[in-house]
């Protein structure tokens, strides 16, 4: 099992990385609440990661915290929770926020992640109750902040482009994911910033 990398961000194309440690690129599928805090390219970066390991592929998924990870490995731990809707789950809604779901047996804001209906959602709230009574929300340690500026943005169009890739990888349809980014668009944002605002405009 792979449990941690440390090395330099190679590449980031929304949800996906290319991390290379020492010469070797590890791709990692990242939720966007990890993809909204990485340093530019070029910068060092250490993840906590999860190894899937299927007949046909092997699959590694990053996160910037070790406390996204358990959520992750929690919510495929469920019934009909695979890694796909896991990181929509996580790419929707932070970790406190899902936490206060449960919590709560708030239904409205998991029915609008793509592949989670009424029935799903009742389900998950009351299968993660129990597996969350010993979590507890706590302050962010942390701001979910722009790129910093530190690598060029590119064209408009393709960061544009980027945002409604990674929405459609998410789950969402294509015309539902251009429209929520064409709603939020302004000029010189990242394609992170532009992912992120969709998000909450469609939860």
């Amino acid at each position: 099992m792979i449990g941690r990398l440390r090395g330099t961000l190679a590449e980031k194309q929304p949800p996906h990385l290319i991390l290379d440690v020492n010469g070797l690129g590890y791709e990692l599928e990242v939720p966007m609440t990890t993809l909204y805090r990485l340093p530019s390219v070029g910068q060092p970066l250490t993840l906590h990661t999860h190894l899937v390991v299927r007949e046909d592929a092997q699959l590694l998924y990053g996160f910037y915290e070790r406390r996204e990870r358990e959520l992750f490995r929690e919510l495929i731990r469920l019934n009909g929770v695979g890694p796909k809707l896991a990181l929509a789950l996580m790419s929707s809604l932070e970790v406190d926020e899902l936490v206060r779901c449960v919590q709560a047996q708030d239904t409205s804001a998991l029915v609008k992640v793509p592949g989670v209906g009424k029935k799903t959602a009742e389900r998950l709230l009351v299968e993660l109750k129990d597996r969350f009574k010993a979590w507890q929300t706590v302050p962010a340690m942390f701001e979910l902040v722009p790129d910093d500026g530190g690598t060029p943005r590119g064209p408009v169009a393709t960061a544009e482009t980027d945002a409604v890739s990674a929405l459609i990888s998410l789950g969402y349809k294509p015309q539902e994911a251009s429209k929520a980014v064409a709603a939020v668009n302004e000029k010189g944002l990242s394609s992170e910033d532009l992912i992120r605002r969709a998000l909450k405009g469609m939860i």
